[in-house]
């Protein structure tokens, strides 16, 4: 029986290396957060390379952390899931997950000698990007926020604070991320203490305005569809990133004009998400090239404008870019990047799946 096991695991093997050899000729896996980078783009990149990108996407960093490591995983079920699972290049993950994913040796160092545009990356960005500011694992994407959208049409007499969702007389119509750092954030910074605290009571406290003011007025807490349902005119009020709306909305000329999005007055979290390669990547050259070829001031502006967004991260680019933007650099300054909290964190996860998503 011993025999024929290894008999049996030889041949998938050996089939899963042809497979595997076929798909990822001349092929770039990308693992990126949804609506995030242009299908311009990645054509463009595409037909100058003379190469296929493969593009899969995530909704939470949690979602992408917890595929990766499934397929780091020792045993028989971490080599089915590397048979038959993407094997990654070029992964998008936020600030505070780059640390943990260094500290783990999942990623490859980087070689700048082979990107020459890394020279267009803002240094304030790079200052804030204390987890690795030489760019020895990451390279910074964006620089952004989560906030609020409100279809002025459906709602009027708003502050700009995140006790809209407090709102009764629009219960039913409003969802908020299901992030744990977002909206927990969001609720430290409207009690004003820090998205990034380790006292267990603020976060508590942050907690309990979340399950007794907020939650009863939400359809749900969703990282996926919430675009979609504000594009069809489910939601009024949604928290979540501008480029998801934006994306949806484009072509629907007066829901554009309806549409407002803010960073709440009391501040909130923000992020700087980055391109980092995989420890093990197959295509690792054709991985600088394409973090290189979104540096370049023209694609980067094609990118911003795509979705409304600002040119945080690249500077020659602010000059390339003629679109429209949710919001400006500056509305980011009364923001609070969220930092990787080691194991403080589990002051979050508690509260989060044992409080404010309990039975959910």
């Amino acid at each position: 029986m011993k025999g024929k096991n290894i008999i049996f695991y030889a041949v998938l093997t050996a089939l899963a290396a042809v497979i595997i050899s076929c798909e990822s000729k001349d092929r770039l896996y990308i693992y990126n957060w949804t609506y995030y980078t242009p299908d311009s783009i990645i054509e463009k990149f595409e037909e100058e390379y003379n190469v296929r990108v493969v593009y899969d996407e995530f909704a939470s960093n949690e979602e992408m952390y917890a595929k990766l490591i499934s397929m780091n995983r020792e045993g028989i079920l971490g080599w089915i899931t590397r048979l038959f699972g993407r094997q990654y290049d070029v992964v998008f993950p936020s600030k505070d997950y780059v640390p943990i994913m260094i500290r783990q040796g999942m990623l490859e160092r980087i070689d700048r000698s082979k990107m020459k545009n890394l020279a267009n990356i803002d240094p304030s960005v790079l200052v804030r990007a204390d987890y690795d500011p030489q760019m020895d694992y990451s390279v910074p994407y964006f620089y952004g926020a989560a906030g609020i959208i409100v279809n002025t049409a459906r709602v009027s007499g708003f502050e700009r604070s995140w006790s809209i969702f407090a709102r009764s007389e629009i219960s039913g119509r409003m969802t908020m991320l299901d992030d744990l750092r977002e909206v927990l954030g969001g609720a430290l910074s409207y009690l004003g203490y820090s998205v990034n605290t380790v006292n267990p009571e603020q976060v508590a406290a942050a907690a309990e305005l979340i399950n007794n003011s907020w939650k009863p007025n939400l359809v749900k807490f969703d990282a996926d569809a919430f675009a979609k349902g504000y594009a069809n005119g489910d939601f009024w009020v949604v928290h979540g990133y501008p480029e998801s709306i934006y994306e949806e909305i484009i072509d629907n000329e007066q829901l554009l004009k309806d549409t407002i999005f803010f960073i709440p007055d009391e501040g909130g979290p923000s992020y700087i998400d980055n391109m980092v390669i995989l420890k093990g990547s197959n295509n690792v050259n054709l991985a600088h090239l394409f973090i290189d070829f979104i540096h370049r001031p023209e694609i980067y502006a094609e990118f911003a404008d795509a979705f409304g967004l600002p040119a945080t991260v690249n500077m020659p680019a602010r000059t390339y870019k003629t679109g429209y933007s949710f919001y400006s650099a500056e509305d980011l300054l009364r923001t609070e990047l969220v930092q990787d909290l080691g194991a403080n964190l589990d002051i979050y996860t508690n509260a989060w799946f044992n409080s404010i998503r309990v039975g959910n």
